[in-house]
């Protein structure tokens, strides 16, 4: 398991113990593309020799190298989700949209987006933010309020997409699985969040939160935690 954090990518093995990967990099946005390829933004470390900000950059080796795709001293994207074909969503101050890694539009979205995530299929985005959640059936184009949705701090779809979770700022977890039109309760996490990831594995829904408290993982649907690494 992976962690993107300030000091850069950190391997976690099944016993907790921690293997820095790559290069310094306060990782500030990161989005997985595929099977060791991954997207962030943020601020290189003192001996890391990218721009600061690094704007768009990309590892297609588990992050072990870092290579920047454009932006470079100009973005820090603070939300980060990936498209297919080498495409990404960012914000940072503004929405902005590229499909290819380097050519960008700005896009307009109601508020500030907290996190973003994006459907394997692209077309289905999720933003959290203060006015609630937000989604578009068009990769960012247009936008529109979930109605009845909680008060999500963070969001993810998971792997497969056939399934979104979120986590509201005071730790409760919610589940949809019709393309986030209705959610539903599961359970609650003891701290506020600060990621959320999750994948489908046989029918069987696994969440990975990151917390004020550690690294939480469940393998009911969120029903139920255990601590992986306590901080």
């Amino acid at each position: 398991m992976l962690l993107a954090t300030h000091e850069g990518l950190v391997e976690v093995d099944d016993d907790g113990r921690l293997s820095p990967v790559g290069p310094v990099i306060d990782l500030m946005g990161f989005a997985v593309a595929g099977p060791d390829h991954y997207l962030a933004s943020g601020h290189p470390g003192l001996r890391t020799d990218l721009p600061n900000p690094v704007g768009l950059i990309e590892s297609t080796d588990g992050g072990v190298t870092w290579t920047p795709l454009s932006r470079a001293g100009e973005s820090d994207f603070h939300a980060l989700t990936a498209l297919p074909g080498g495409g990404a969503i960012g914000y940072d101050g503004a929405l902005r949209r590229t499909a290819d890694g380097s050519t960008w539009e700005q896009l307009a979205v109601p508020a500030e987006p907290h996190t973003l995530t994006a459907a394997p299929d692209g077309a289905g985005v999720l933003a959290t933010t203060a006015a609630g959640l937000m989604h578009s059936a068009d990769a960012g184009t247009t936008w529109a309020s979930v109605d009845g949705a909680p008060l999500l701090q963070v969001v993810t779809w998971s792997e497969d997409g056939s399934a979104a979770v979120g986590i509201t700022p005071d730790g409760a977890v919610w589940t949809s699985t019709d393309p986030a039109r209705s959610w539903q309760p599961q359970g609650q996490l003891d701290a506020a969040p600060h990621a959320v990831a999750a994948t489908t594995t046989n029918g069987r829904l696994r969440v990975v939160a990151v917390t004020d408290d550690g690294l939480l993982e469940s393998t009911d649907g969120g029903v139920s935690f255990t601590t992986l690494l306590s901080t």
